[in-house]
């Protein structure tokens, strides 16, 4: 796994995974924000997560797209 990304509740989370899924991170994002992207702090609206998303993997990247949890009530 490169990139994991996670829909939250106000956009979609980016965590890099790998040594990969950071270097190709970091060319897809001005250097001010490389430090709270490899910490796993950065937060981009769903629609460009996904274009990213196909951009990575077209790369050759693997990444794991979580659209949304939830989680099931016990009865």
């Amino acid at each position: 796994m490169d990139i994991n990304l996670s829909d939250q509740r106000n956009g979609t989370q980016i965590e890099p995974k790998s040594v990969h899924g950071i270097l190709w991170l970091q060319t897809h994002f001005e250097s001010n924000h490389w430090e709270s992207i490899c910490h796993g702090l950065v937060i981009i609206p769903t629609n460009d997560a996904k274009m990213l998303c196909e951009d990575a993997q077209k790369s050759g990247l693997d990444v794991n797209f979580i659209n949304s949890l939830s989680q099931i009530d016990k009865i």
